[in-house]
């Protein structure tokens, strides 16, 4: 378990640390991220890092941790204000796809801790899937979306967005002129998430 800074500039520091840890594992792999790369990288002393955490393994699950929370908080903010359920997917794919945009480093860290930390890797997606599948339980009920079953349908998803992201935002492409989804990758998902939520009208 990492200590919780008992100062604002404690706080800094940690957050200097996770932040080269995520450039270090994403570039480096976990294995080749050396605790001197990653304190180099936020200018502290070593010393100073085990001040925040125990070793590098703590380090790792608490740097999936915080990619978690600023993607949820990204997806939140993305589809706050949705006047319904689908403008709500609307608003979170497409704050996820800029968030892959703006952190490439998601990748490569999420998929390494199917090795290095399972257990982070599971409550990453899980704790993504609770709200998903609280809202889409609500908004099935009151007739929003279609019957479907809630965390059936938020896993898969999910899974589209991941895949998505994977396939066009995140392996290297020479033809590629930005890391943001094309737009008619982005208008074909949502097309996808209305058929499958979209109400069937008698």
């Amino acid at each position: 378990m990492s200590a919780a800074p008992r100062t604002k500039r404690g706080e800094a520091t940690r957050a200097k640390i996770i932040a080269s840890a995520q450039e270090a594992f994403a570039q480096y792999g976990f294995h080749e991220a050396s605790i001197v790369k990653i304190t180099e990288g936020a200018g502290v002393a070593m010393g100073t890092f085990y001040l925040y955490f125990p070793g590098k393994l703590e380090l790792f699950r608490e740097v999936v941790f915080d990619l978690n929370r600023r993607l949820r908080h990204a997806m939140s903010r993305g589809s706050a204000g949705a006047t319904n359920r689908l403008d709500a997917e609307r608003g979170g794919f497409r704050a996820y796809f800029d968030f892959l945009a703006r952190h490439p480093e998601v990748y490569p860290i999420i998929r390494e801790a199917w090795f290095v930390a399972p257990d982070a890797l599971r409550l990453h997606y899980e704790r993504i899937a609770t709200g998903y599948v609280k809202a889409l339980r609500d908004a099935s009920a009151s007739g929003e979306i279609a019957d479907v079953d809630p965390e059936v349908a938020a896993w898969a998803l999910m899974g589209v967005g991941e895949m998505l992201g994977m396939r066009y935002q995140a392996w290297p492409d020479p033809d590629r002129a930005s890391d943001a989804i094309p737009d008619d990758v982005f208008e074909a998902c949502m097309q996808l998430v209305t058929n499958a939520l979209q109400p069937v009208r008698s």
